[in-house]
């Protein structure tokens, strides 16, 4: 055979990527939660089994793209035999368990954690929140009440009452930071740390009634490790953090949601593809976010993807 006759001809191209070989199946855990009989994976949390039923159970700190760090305590169940609430988001299931995500001990627990997160935080961009409070009662004015006739009765000089309220924060071109808003979720401080974008450049500072967020040393913005991804603000479910076009146009009382229209596209910056959520109004960008379940993002942005849009606006 010449050199002439020599030939290569290469395999056709599989019709699909072939599969990974399937795991084992997973270890199913049987438990009972309002009465209903349900299986779920072992490792699931008590939140889990809720979704599988369809069983809502309000949340605040929680967010399935971050680790659960148990602060705001709205999600709490009852658990029969156990001592005290669990907070759903993050207690594991257990054979046999016997939960209830409504009861009076569940309901009172919630009502008077709206009560005092009502009573010292601005709630009013909050999503849900409002409605939340009317569903359990709560009257985060009853504490007032309460420092109003403790004054009266001791002839005391009068009892004001605490609040994080505090002059908004802004020291830099692409966000805001309004922390009298703010119910200390930590869902900031996961998303700029190992959940997301490991930067670090918030933390939680002081203790008790006064721990707050804070850059490192309480230092400006700007003079901080930040890298303006914005993904603390896409996480942040009060308004305390939020992106200065929403923030100027809620000032001027033009932030009109109803009336925006929402369109996923492709990030034009990098190779990535990372999934943008435009939000449009008045024929003008206001908003950029990321789906949650987008695999590429998780919810999460660059700085180019989530605020280089104002070219567009030009």
């Amino acid at each position: 055979m010449s050199h002439d006759e020599i030939s290569f001809h290469l395999p056709p191209p599989a019709a699909a990527i072939p599969a990974s070989p399937p795991g084992p199946a997973p270890t199913m855990v049987p438990l009972t939660v309002d009465g209903r009989a349900v299986e779920v994976p072992a490792g699931s949390t008590l939140l889990d089994a809720c979704h599988l039923l369809d069983i809502t159970v309000p949340t605040l700190c929680y967010l399935e793209t971050l680790t659960p760090v148990n602060a705001c305590r709205v999600c709490v169940v009852e658990v029969e035999g156990a001592r005290v609430l669990a907070p759903a988001c993050s207690r594991k299931v257990e054979a046999g368990m016997v939960v209830k995500t409504r009861s009076p001990r569940v309901d009172l627990s919630r009502k008077v954690v709206l009560e005092l997160l009502g009573s010292s935080v601005d709630l009013t961009t909050a999503p849900g929140l409002s409605e939340m409070m009317v569903e359990y009662g709560a009257r985060p004015e009853r504490f007032q009440e309460c420092l109003d006739s403790a004054s009266s009765v001791s002839s005391a000089a009068p009892v004001s009452l605490a609040s994080v309220a505090q002059p908004v924060k802004i020291d830099n071109e692409l966000y805001v930071r309004d922390y009298g808003k703010c119910v200390l979720c930590y869902k900031c401080v996961e998303a700029c740390g190992t959940d997301a974008q490991n930067t670090f450049a918030i933390g939680v500072a002081g203790r008790g009634f006064g721990a707050h967020i804070s850059t490192e040393f309480d230092v400006p913005l700007p003079d901080s490790a930040c890298v303006y991804c914005g993904n603390c603000i896409a996480v942040c479910p009060t308004g305390a953090l939020m992106a200065t076009p929403e923030f100027e146009l809620r000032q001027a009382g033009e932030w009109r949601p109803e009336t925006q229209a929402v369109t996923d596209t492709i990030c034009p910056y990098c190779g990535v593809g990372c999934t943008l959520t435009v939000h449009v109004q008045d024929q003008q960008i206001v908003k950029v976010t990321s789906p949650l379940d987008n695999d590429v993002t998780r919810g999460n942005l660059c700085v180019k993807g989530r605020f280089g849009f104002e070219y567009v606006n030009k």
